[in-house]
């Protein structure tokens, strides 16, 4: 039983022996690394950076599910993308616009 499944996997469309397997694959590497900035400060943030991994994410994670044979690797390695970027995102909204400007206080 398991042997079929793995087989089924093994020859699939989108299966280990196609580029359709590993560009997503690798592409989880931008997330790892988007995680990995978590720890620095929002001001070292990119606006423009985050919007686009962000917007590129959802785009690949909608094309993987419209094409055939659907990649669902490409959909979880786009979500995945998309998803610290909104966190980052948050981040930097915060700092710039709801956390108090810290100097002299004036009595």
């Amino acid at each position: 039983m398991a042997s079929s499944k793995l087989q089924a996997l093994w020859n699939h469309p989108a299966g280990p022996k196609t580029i359709h397997f590993w560009a997503p694959t690798f592409k989880w590497g931008v997330t790892i690394a988007n995680i990995a900035d978590f720890s620095k400060p929002p001001e070292s943030l990119s606006y423009p950076q985050q919007i686009a991994i962000a917007t590129a994410g959802l785009i690949w994670a909608r094309y993987s599910t419209v094409i055939t044979p659907k990649n669902w690797n490409l959909f979880g390695a786009s979500l995945g993308m998309s998803a610290p970027c909104f966190y980052q995102l948050a981040r930097k909204i915060q700092m710039d616009f709801f956390e108090p400007i810290e100097g002299p206080v004036k009595t």
